[in-house]
């Protein structure tokens, strides 16, 4: 389903409106890339998992919603002590009513979930963290 001219107008109102100083946004046929200055305060965007304690992290790559489960009343797609490889779907997140499965980027297990399920969250913002392979 492609992004009409007011989808992509509301995207930039909503990224406009926000803390963000990133936001990536893929559909068929179609990439919103967009960036802004937010000044010196802002933190550089991470695109690779980030070492901490020897752990590494899953990181939300845009934002919207997190969902750990990909339906209400289903089973989450890791738990804690799962073993996920890079392919390995960990959550799902909605923006704008579109469903984006998140792979895990990694390989190893799985020792934290950093969000409560059906919570908002941002790019770069922890979701998992994984004691690598």
């Amino acid at each position: 389903m492609p992004l009409s001219d007011d989808d992509v107008r509301e995207i930039l109102r909503l990224i406009d409106e926000s803390p963000l100083a990133e936001l990536h946004v893929e559909t068929d046929g179609f990439v919103l890339h967009v960036t802004r200055d937010v000044g010196e305060d802002a933190a550089p965007a991470r695109t690779e998992p980030v070492p901490s304690e020897g752990l590494l992290t899953i990181e939300a790559p845009m934002i919207g919603t997190f969902y750990r489960a990909p339906g209400p009343g289903e089973p989450p797609f890791v738990e804690v002590g799962s073993t996920v490889e890079p392919t390995t779907v960990v959550c799902i997140i909605e923006v704008m009513k579109m469903m984006n499965s998140v792979p895990a980027g990694v390989a190893g297990t799985l020792v934290e979930v950093c969000r409560e399920n059906a919570q908002p969250v941002e790019y770069g913002q922890p979701l998992f963290r994984v004691q690598p392979a």
